[in-house]
Formats: C-alpha cells, sequence, structure tokens
C-alpha cells in the first residue's frame, strides 16, 4: 500500500489563518456598494415574495434594480479607470 503523507507537505505547506489579506479586505471595500445595492433589492423581492405587489411594491423594486445598475457601472468604470491609469506609460 502507498503511503499519501509524502504528498501532502505541498498541501499543507502554507497554514491558512482565516483572515482576509489586506487586498482581500480592499477589493471588498471598493465592491460594498453594489453589495449593497443587490441585498436591498433582494429584500425588495423577497417582501413581495408571497403576495402581489403593489405599486409601491414596484417602484421600490425598480429603484433597488436601478442602484444595482448604477452601482455595476460605477464599479465598472473604477475599474476601468485604475486598469487605464495603471497601464502603458
Amino acid at each position: 500500500m502507498k503511503s499519501i503523507a509524502a504528498l501532502q507537505a505541498p498541501v499543507t505547506a502554507t497554514p491558512f489563518d482565516g483572515e482576509p489579506s489586506d487586498a482581500e479586505l480592499d477589493a471588498i471595500e471598493v465592491e460594498s456598494p453594489l453589495i449593497l445595492a443587490e441585498v436591498a433589492l433582494l429584500d425588495a423581492q423577497i417582501m413581495t415574495i408571497d403576495r402581489t405587489p403593489s405599486e409601491l411594491d414596484a417602484r421600490r423594486i425598480r429603484r433597488a434594480r436601478r442602484r444595482v445598475l448604477a452601482a455595476r457601472r460605477d464599479l465598472t468604470n473604477r475599474t476601468a479607470a485604475a486598469t487605464v491609469s495603471g497601464g502603458a506609460a
């Protein structure tokens, strides 16, 4: 029977401390407006899951969708601007 103990060293060579890195935290901070907008949209949709949406519900969902689209646009523009400014000289 072949032992696999020697094969485990490369897999466990770097211990995982369970905390996100600074780069991951920065990425979350940049994406947080989009995350919050998506949560608001989900909340608006959940409120109407078990009933017929009223006109107020429909407006709330439309506004939440617009916020999500605006947040996606802003994030995309910010990412594109960072890529262009940090790109070729």
